[in-house]
C-alpha cells in the first residue's frame, strides 16, 4: 500500500519544474519510513533523456520517406522501408539492454555503465544531426543511439529500486509511477514540438535538439554521483542463473526431462533462420535477433524440463531461484504481442493520419496579428503521453480504490491482462477507421483520439505496472539482467511486426487478403487485434498459477564511492560535475 501522505500528493506538481520540492515533501509515513532524498533528482533528470529519445524517435518515420536516404527506392516502397528501419531501430533499443544489464551486474556497476553508454548515446545524436544525407552516417547514428539508449535502459529503473529497502519499499510504487509519469512528460513535449522543428527548420535542428538534451542528462548524471546508494558489483556467483542453467542442461546427473535435446533443437532452428539470410526474407538485424530469441526460448524451455539435474551441484535455493526466473520469463513472453501493437502507433497510425483530414487553426495573438498553424499527423503521438500523465494519477487515486471498494482487487497481473485486452480493442477501433477511409469517405484526424485513448489506457495497465513488477520479481544479484529481459519483450514485439510484414510481401498471401474485401492495412490492423486477444487469454490462464515474489532489499547496502572510472576525464568533459549532486539514466 502507498503511504497516506504520498497518496494525497498532487501528481501535477511534477509537471511544472517543482519536481524536487513536491516529491521531497513526501518525507515520512506513519511507520517512519523516509522517501530517499536522491529520488527527485533521478526522476527530474529522466525527463531530459526521454525528451532526447522520443524527440528523435517520433520524427524518424516522418523524416525517412522524404529524405535523401530513400531516394533510391520507388516512391511506393518508401513508407514500407521507413517502417522497417523504425522497427529494426526499436528492436535494437530494447535488445541492447541485455548487454547493459550484463556489464553492470558483472563488471562496472549500474552508475558507471549508465555513464559510458550515455556518452555513446550523445555521439549517436551528433551523427543524426550531421549526417542527414548520408546513409552510412545516419544509420550509424541510429545504431549508436540504439546501443546507448538500450545499454542504460534496464539500469535506470533498477537503479531507482536500489534506493529503497524493506523499510520504505511501499513508497516505491509511488516513485515508479512518478518515474513513468516523467518519461511521458518528456515524450509529450518531444512529440508535440519536434515534428514542428523538422518541418520548419530541417533535420539538422530537429535531430540536434534531442542531442543537446541528452548531453544535459549526462551532465546531471555525473553531477549527482555522491548521493546515490550504489550496490556494489557482486563477485562471480557459483550459483548464478547462467551457471545453474548450464549445469541443468549439460550435467549427466539424474533428473527428469529431455531438455538438452530441446535446446539443441532451438540451436538448429536458429541456424536455419540464419541460413535464410541470403534469400532476403528479413534484413540482417531482424534475422540475427530472431535467431537469438529462438536460442533463448528453447534453452529456457530445456532448462526448466531438467532443472533437477542441477541438485547436488548447486544449492536448492539457487535452483528454485532459477525456476522462479523462468516462470517470470513466460509472463514476459506473453506481453510481447502488446508491444507489437503499441509501437506501430508511430508508423501505421501516423501513415493513417496522413490520409485523413488535417485541421488548421488560426490563433489571434492580438496586436501581434494572427498565427496560422497546421496540425501534423506525427503530433497525434503527443496525445499518448498526455493521456498517460492523466491516467496514472486517475487510476491510483480514483479507479483502483473504487474497484477495491467494489470487491475487485486490481492486482498487478490482473491489470496487465486487461492492458493487453485494451490494446486489442484500440486496434479494432483503428481498423474500423481504416475501413471507412478505404471506402473513400473523409475522416478528420481527430477520430484517432479514440484508438489512442484505448491504447494508452492499455499501456498504463501493462507498462507502468510491468516496470515495478519486473523489479520486484528479480533476485538481488541479477536485477539488471531481469530488467533487460523485461525490455526484450519490446524487441520481440517489434520482431513480430517485421515477421508479419515480411509474410504479407507474398503474392499468395496478398491475394488471400484481397479475398476478404479488406485492404492490406485494415486486414493487418484486425490481425494484430486478434493477436492481442489471444495473448490476453493465454496470459490470464497462466497467471492463475503464478506466485508473486517479493525481492526488495532486506537491508541497506554499502554505499560505494566508485564513480566515473576515469574521474579526471569525466570532469574534463563535464566541467560543472563536481559542484552538484545526483542523477540516473
Amino acid at each position: 500500500m502507498i503511504a497516506r501522505p504520498a497518496a494525497q500528493e498532487d501528481p501535477s506538481g511534477v509537471a511544472d519544474g517543482r519536481v524536487a520540492r513536491v516529491i521531497a515533501s513526501i518525507v515520512t509515513d506513519k511507520a517512519g519510513a523516509r522517501m530517499p532524498r536522491q529520488i527527485p533528482y533521478i526522476i527530474a533528470s529522466e525527463g531530459c533523456e526521454r525528451f532526447s529519445y522520443y524527440g528523435m524517435r517520433n520524427i524518424l518515420f516522418q523524416f525517412l520517406p522524404v529524405s535523401m536516404l530513400m531516394l533510391h527506392l520507388p516512391e511506393a516502397e518508401r513508407a514500407g522501408a521507413a517502417k522497417d528501419v523504425f522497427h529494426t531501430f526499436a528492436m535494437g533499443v530494447y535488445f541492447f539492454p541485455l548487454l547493459g544489464g550484463y556489464l553492470a551486474d558483472r563488471f562496472f556497476g549500474k552508475f558507471n555503465t549508465i555513464f559510458w553508454f550515455s556518452m555513446i548515446y550523445c555521439l549517436g545524436h551528433a551523427f543524426l544531426a550531421i549526417f542527414e544525407d548520408s546513409r552510412t552516417g545516419f544509420y550509424s547514428g541510429l545504431f549508436l543511439i540504439a546501443l546507448g539508449a538500450g545499454g542504460i535502459k534496464p539500469l535506470v529503473a533498477s537503479f531507482v529500486g536500489d534506493q529503497f529497502d524493506d523499510r520504505n519499499k511501499h513508497l516505491a510504487k509511488l516513485v515508479f509511477d512518478a518515474f513513468y509519469w516523467i518519461i511521458n512528460f518528456g515524450s509529450f513535449f518531444a512529440s508535440l514540438l519536434m515534428p514542428v522543428f523538422l518541418a520548419s527548420y530541417g533535420p539538422s535542428v530537429a535531430f540536434g535538439i534531442p542531442g543537446a538534451l541528452m548531453f544535459i542528462a549526462t551532465v546531471v548524471l555525473v553531477a549527482a554521483r555522491k548521493r546515490y546508494v550504489m550496490v556494489e558489483v557482486q563477485p562471480p556467483n557459483p550459483n548464478s542463473f547462467m551457471r545453474v542453467a548450464k549445469t541443468a542442461l549439460f550435467s549427466q546427473a539424474g533428473g527428469h526431462g529431455n531438455g538438452f535435446y530441446v535446446a539443441v533443437a532451438g540451436a538448429v532452428l536458429a541456424a536455419g533462420a540464419l541460413a535464410l539470410l541470403p534469400l532476403g526474407y528479413l534484413a540482417f538485424a531482424p534475422t540475427i535477433c530472431l535467431a537469438l530469441v529462438i536460442v533463448l526460448a528453447f534453452a529456457g524451455i530445456g532448462t526448466s524440463m531438467q532443472l533437477d539435474r542441477a541438485r547436488g551441484i548447486h544449492t536448492d535455493e539457487a535452483i528454485e531461484g532459477v525456476r522462479a526466473v523462468l516462470r517470470i520469463l513466460i509472463i514476459f513472453a506473453l506481453v510481447t504481442p502488446f508491444h507489437s501493437l503499441f509501437d506501430q502507433k508511430a508508423t501505421e497510425w501516423v501513415k493513417q493520419g496522413q490520409a485523413m483530414v488535417i485541421p488548421a487553426w488560426e490563433i489571434n495573438l492580438g496586436f501581434l496579428g494572427t498565427w496560422e498553424t497546421n496540425f501534423l499527423p506525427a503530433q497525434m503521438q503527443a496525445f499518448n503521453p498526455l493521456m498517460v500523465m492523466l491516467l496514472i494519477p486517475f487510476n491510483n487515486l480514483v479507479l483502483y480504490p473504487l474497484m477495491h471498494r467494489l470487491g475487485y482487487e486490481p492486482t498487478t497481473l490482473r491489470r496487465m491482462t486487461w492492458g493487453i485486452v485494451f490494446s486489442g480493442i484500440a486496434w479494432i477501433a483503428a481498423g474500423s477507421l481504416q475501413v471507412v477511409l478505404d471506402g473513400g469517405d473523409k475522416l478528420t484526424i481527430l477520430w484517432q483520439i479514440l484508438p489512442y485513448a484505448l491504447l494508452t489506457f492499455g499501456e498504463v495497465l501493462v507498462s507502468a505496472t510491468g516496470l515495478e513488477f519486473a523489479y520486484s520479481q528479480a533476485p538481488l544479484a541479477m536485477k539488471g539482467v531481469i530488467m533487460s529481459f523485461w525490455n526484450l519483450t519490446t524487441t520481440v514485439g517489434n520482431l513480430w511486426v517485421l515477421l508479419v510484414d515480411a509474410g504479407v510481401r507474398n503474392d499468395t498471401v496478398t491475394s488471400k487478403i484481397k479475398d476478404t474485401g479488406l485492404s492490406e492495412t485494415a486486414f493487418l490492423m484486425f490481425f494484430f487485434a486478434g493477436f492481442a486477444f489471444l495473448a490476453a487469454l493465454a496470459f490470464k490462464l497462466y497467471v492463475k498459477r503464478y506466485k508473486v515474489l517479493d525481492n526488495y532489499r532486506k537491508q541497506q547496502p554499502k554505499v560505494s564511492r566508485d564513480v566515473v572510472p576515469d574521474r579526471a576525464a569525466g570532469a574534463a568533459a563535464l566541467p560543472e560535475a563536481r559542484d552538484v549532486s545526483d542523477r540516473d539514466k
